[in-house]
């Protein structure tokens, strides 16, 4: 192997281990989540008595 083409592989090596040479940070489970409610609470939706059904029925 000529000089010239050892220079250019060392080179092109150098490149390739300051880009892939080591693995990226880890990432905390923690940090790729985010909790919030899917939808605006509804005040109306829970006035519903669940016995107001035997009451209406029942009398």
């Amino acid at each position: 192997m000529t000089e010239e083409k050892r220079h250019v592989s060392d080179v092109a090596e150098a490149e390739r281990r300051a880009r892939f040479g080591a693995l990226p940070d880890r990432i905390r489970l923690e940090d790729t989540v985010e909790e919030r409610p899917a939808t605006v609470p509804d005040p109306a939706r829970d006035t519903y008595n669940p016995d107001e059904w035997l009451v209406r029925s029942c009398l």
